[in-house]
């Protein structure tokens, strides 16, 4: 239990069903959704839509999606809503221009969008409301307006350099040349027309016709390759999720092209420690973090991307001889060399998890990629599109390399914990490439030191990324000074690191326990 004299959140509790998003209008739309009785599916996709309005650095209609799905006491499933490059994409053509990396503020890092697709087989697979009723509140939002809250305010203010270089974004977010502030009302009647397009048409409205048509005119227009093939060729795929066990539980994650195997691969040699005998919030414990991340982020950035070019050896990178070469590469007194690997960096994701009354439950992110994705809107539609390409490379042999229809390695990562062979908690930890080590760090605060799912949500966090170990300001002093005596460089954070969500489903009890981060505007709450 927390201590009630020191600032905080308390867990939110429900024996019915419930939601934890970052935004509290998603969470209200999911709220209303399961108390019309529509189920997880239904609520996670009202919930993600409005946050596709409210949340425009974090996430839209123009990113992509990956989901985790556990129907009640059944095995899990995921999708991978993520798109492909144009098929005219060659890296032949970009490294004969002279292309070093794929900017993000570009044509070129636009691959085609993949969260509506994902959203529509979601919903033809599992959904019981209609899809007209789910969209509802975000079109209404979008219509008629809604009310910037403090982290969008914040989140947006960051960006105004960038959103000014795309005439039709600039006018979009920044009106009256300026970002909204904290209480400001905004509207996009244009993103309210496309989403009620899709309410009626399913996936077909954004894919082809008008929708289409525009993006594929506004990329063109930029110098890009995309075609109405493209966009009309894009299916979302049902993939199987790849798991660990740790302390007698089992996580799911999904399979690449997603780096959910790095968190899978730092648990399993994470659980060659006891951290139990460590304080959750000690400098021994975040060396050992900090050691795991940069081993296994190697192997990550070695192996994996789109598993139909480059499919890594799944088993053998979970193997108890990987994860036991893993731990002879960690000195528990000495921090390593800063680790190689190829980063580009970004943060910009929204996570949410819902629970229903007859315990679907579901882990579900959603992505831009950089704030504002790649900062370029198409201007009938108001979509603005993602940056997920700049993932890309143009190195020949590189697992992700760019080419024609092929998807670029992802940071976005759901997951979710089993035990027994029921789910016990959906979550997921935004932030870029610090997801996998979010993952990591959030369960081994639950598991392994007993914390309630709130109280690990909230705890500082750290990051070794870029030869310098990232903390919050939460870090003590004294924590500080024995890590940089290990050899740790720090690098404190302006921005926070990621944001959670979290449900536990204690099926004993017959209860639900959420958690939001603080980091965020959102909330956990229960029906």
């Amino acid at each position: 239990m927390r201590d009630f004299h020191r600032t905080g959140r308390s867990l939110a509790v429900s024996g019915g069903a419930m939601a934890a998003t970052s935004h509290p209008l998603a969470t209200l739309a999911a709220i209303r959704m399961l108390e019309a009785g529509g189920n997880a599916i239904d609520a996670a996709l009202a919930a993600v839509a409005m946050q596709c309005v409210v949340e425009p650095a974090m996430t839209g209609i123009g990113g992509d999606c990956f989901v985790i799905y556990a129907p009640a006491g059944s095995s899990p499933v995921a999708l991978n809503g993520s798109g492909r490059a144009p098929r005219a994409a060659d890296v032949g053509w970009y490294a004969g221009r002279g292309f070093k990396l794929i900017e993000p503020e570009t044509p070129h890092a636009v691959t085609v969008p993949g969260a509506v697709d994902a959203w529509c087989t979601l919903h033809n697979r599992y959904g019981s409301s209609p899809l007209e009723e789910i969209l509802r509140p975000a079109i209404d939002a979008a219509e008629n307006g809604w009310r910037v809250t403090p982290r969008v305010a914040w989140d947006w203010k960051r960006n105004v350099t960038r959103l000014q270089k795309d005439p039709d974004t600039r006018a979009v977010y920044l009106p009256g040349g300026e970002a909204p502030a904290t209480g400001d009302r905004l509207s996009q009647p244009l993103l309210a027309r496309t989403l009620r397009r899709i309410a009626r048409n399913g996936a077909a409205a954004f894919y082809q016709g008008e929708v289409a048509a525009d993006i594929v005119a506004k990329l063109r227009s930029v110098g890009g390759l995309h075609t109405l093939n493209d966009l009309a060729a894009h299916r979302s795929d049902w993939v199987e999720p790849i798991s660990t066990s740790y302390r007698g539980h089992v996580l799911y994650e999904c399979p690449p092209n997603g780096q959910g195997v790095a968190a899978l691969m730092m648990l399993r040699a994470l659980e060659g420690y006891a951290l139990s005998e460590l304080a959750h919030d000690g400098a021994e414990r975040i060396h050992l973090l900090a050691e795991a991340t940069k081993a296994v982020y190697r192997a990550r950035d070695t192996w994996v991307g789109d598993p139909t070019t480059s499919l890594p050896d799944i088993a053998g990178l979970l193997s108890e001889g990987r994860a036991r070469r893993t731990r002879e590469l960690i000195s528990r007194e000495r921090a390593s060399a800063a680790a190689n690997y190829d980063v580009i960096e970004h943060r910009d994701t929204v996570y949410l998890t819902v629970v229903d009354r007859d315990r679907n439950a579901v882990s579900f992110i959603n992505s831009l990629f950089q704030a504002f994705g790649s900062t370029i809107t198409a201007p009938r539609s108001g979509v603005l599109l993602h940056s997920r390409g700049h993932g890309f490379r143009t190195t020949p042999g590189h697992p992700n390399t760019i080419d024609g229809g092929k998807r670029p390695l992802h940071t976005i990562i759901p997951a979710m914990l089993f035990k027994d062979g029921r789910a016990v908690m959906p979550f997921g930890v935004m932030g870029g490439h610090y997801q996998a080590c979010g993952h990591v760090d959030f369960l081994t605060r639950v598991l392994d030191h007993k914390l309630d799912i709130q109280a690990a949500a909230d705890a500082p966090r750290t990051f070794a990324i870029g030869g310098k170990l990232q903390v919050e300001k939460g870090i003590s002093e004294g924590v500080a000074r024995v890590l940089e005596a290990k050899g740790h460089v720090l690098e404190p954070q302006e921005a926070p690191l990621g944001g959670c969500q979290a449900i536990w489903i204690d099926w004993a009890k017959g209860v639900l326990l959420g958690a939001s981060d603080p980091r965020k505007d959102g909330m956990a709450l229960g029906t």
